[in-house]
């Protein structure tokens, strides 16, 4: 049986702003967020929305609430390796983060030369890794250890990629609602 929780209206994408900076914050700072999704400052995220080595884009919704945000590192990677720093959506498990995902990827690879789009994500997130899985990614490894944790534990983080040929494959746009890379 389908979920019927799961929203297929339609969204917008654009590139980010000083003025979305708020409901950045508000987005990464979700209740329960703080175990799967990183933060950073307001001034960290003034800093990385200035440099030309991220990209924020922003899902929004009719009215014009972001809803969901995802940072992108490095869209001129000599190599062709454009990395997910972060993605974080208001609903988690109504299918708006998987079909947000799905256009930030379709931007990257219409926007941008890179062959390789790769994330991490805390092993123990089943729901990420799923959701992930659902796009074509493919699990790469995992960094065992690599992220030290405000509380002081380290925790392993699962690598996770996609490649030009695999999203082509997949087809572009393919999640039901999905803007076109264009959309405003």
């Amino acid at each position: 049986m389908a979920n019927s929780r799961v929203s297929h209206t339609p969204f917008a994408l654009r590139r980010a702003g000083g003025g979305d900076l708020e409901a950045i914050l508000a987005l990464e700072r979700g209740p329960g967020y703080e175990a799967y999704v990183g933060r950073s400052s307001a001034a960290e995220h003034a800093e990385m929305l200035a440099s030309v080595r991220y990209v924020y884009l922003v899902g929004l919704e009719a009215a014009g609430r972001p809803f969901a945000f995802a940072i992108l590192r490095d869209p001129d990677d000599p190599h062709g390796n454009l990395y997910l720093k972060r993605v974080a959506v208001d609903r988690p498990g109504e299918g708006r983060g998987g079909r947000f995902l799905s256009a930030v990827l379709d931007w990257a690879f219409a926007e941008t030369t890179a062959h390789r789009f790769h994330l991490d994500c805390f092993v123990e997130n089943m729901r990420a890794r799923k959701a992930y899985e659902k796009l074509g990614f493919s699990h790469d490894g995992v960094l065992r250890e690599a992220y030290l944790a405000p509380d002081g534990r380290r925790r392993d983080l699962a690598l996770m990629a996609l490649t030009r040929p695999e999203w082509q494959a997949r087809g572009s746009g393919s999640a039901p609602g999905s803007p076109r890379p264009d959309a405003p």
